[in-house]
């Protein structure tokens, strides 16, 4: 059994919340008006592997780990489900919001970093910034109990009607 997890105090942690407007196919956060979540910190880098993320978020009973793996190179959202992605290892440059999207943001993140996606926001890799050894960079995917994801890349199709 992995140790177990200390999160950072609540009092002691930085978050970021942006506002992603809808552009071209892409809904982001304009259909259930939620803000993007980035948690700085959340977990000490310490303390970190895969195993105690998976272990911690099942022990709070929210969401459930479903994967281990860095994140797609191209943009994509996921309809039905908002989605929690713990940064396990590394660090990478993110988009979210669509590459060619005025209201995009790029951020960085790293080990110990918590997101938070609502449903719909378009999210992709730019850049793999992990220059320590051990492998590149990696995140625990999550979604909220009961829930199934999809993949939808912004294209003309069945759901552009959802939102």
């Amino acid at each position: 059994m992995p140790p177990k997890l200390t999160p950072t105090p609540l009092s002691s942690l930085r978050v970021s919340r942006h506002a992603i407007p809808s552009h071209n196919l892409i809904p982001n956060t304009s259909i259930q008006n939620k803000p993007l979540l980035h948690y700085h910190a959340a977990f000490p880098p310490a303390e970190l592997t895969p195993s105690s993320i998976e272990s911690h978020l099942a022990s709070v009973g929210v969401v459930e780990p479903q994967w281990r793996f860095s994140m797609y190179r191209t943009t994509h959202f996921h309809s039905t489900t908002h989605e929690v992605l713990c940064v396990s290892r590394g660090r990478a440059r993110l988009c979210f919001g669509g590459e060619d999207n005025p209201g995009r943001v790029e951020t960085e993140v790293e080990k110990g970093d918590v997101l938070v996606l609502p449903a719909g926001v378009g999210h992709r890799l730019l850049e793999d910034l992990t220059t320590e050894g051990g492998g590149g960079f990696e995140m625990v995917g999550s979604y909220p109990k009961g829930c199934n994801w999809d993949m939808c890349y912004g294209k003309k199709g069945a759901v552009v009607s959802r939102w």
